[in-house]
Parts: C-alpha cells; structure tokens; sequence
C-alpha cells in the first residue's frame, strides 16, 4: 500500500517539477518536507487559537488541516521513496503492525 502510494507521489510530484523548471535535488526533499510541516503547523496555529484566522470559516480550516495534512503525507513519501526507504518494514518494525494488509 505505501509502496504505491509513494509510485504515485512521486510522479506528480515530478511532472510538477518538471512543469515548473524545480531541481529536485536531495535537500529538496527534507526541506520541501520541513516546509509542508511549517504550513500545517500555521492551520493548526489557527485552529487552537494561536494565530490570525484571516476570515477563515471553520469548514474552510478543517479543509486547509486535511490539505496541510495530506501534503506532509506525501513529502514524507517523496523523501522514502527519494531515499529508498522500506517504510512497510518500518512500521512493522516500529508499530509492530503491518501497514499493506
């Protein structure tokens, strides 16, 4: 399951390279990643209360938590498969469950 989930990451996230003339290098990656958990970090700053709404409704920042959310999920697959990291044994391994069943 992380294994395709990470194959089709990573082909939208060439083609979105490759549209937008971006060299995705090694650092790329951790720091795309960094970058995606600053932005979640800024929604969830507005959800508690920590930070400007901005005139955001409450469905509009559930909307942008789930967004954030998902863009840290697929730089964390991007960096696996840019790293060639088993993330299946790793969880198996860390959680002791397994994550394709």
């Amino acid at each position: 399951m992380l294994s395709d989930m990470m194959k089709q990451f990573e082909a939208a996230s060439a083609t979105y390279a490759a549209d937008n003339g971006l060299d995705r290098d090694d650092d790329w990656f951790v720091l795309k990643l960094q970058e995606e958990m600053g932005e979640l970090i800024q929604i969830w700053n507005k959800i508690t209360g920590r930070g400007r709404r901005k005139g955001m409704s409450e469905s509009e920042l559930a909307t942008a938590l789930a967004d954030e959310t998902a863009d840290v999920l697929g730089h964390i697959l991007l960096f696996a498969h840019r790293n060639g990291l088993d993330l299946n044994a790793a969880v198996e391994r860390k959680w002791r469950f397994r994550p394709h069943e």
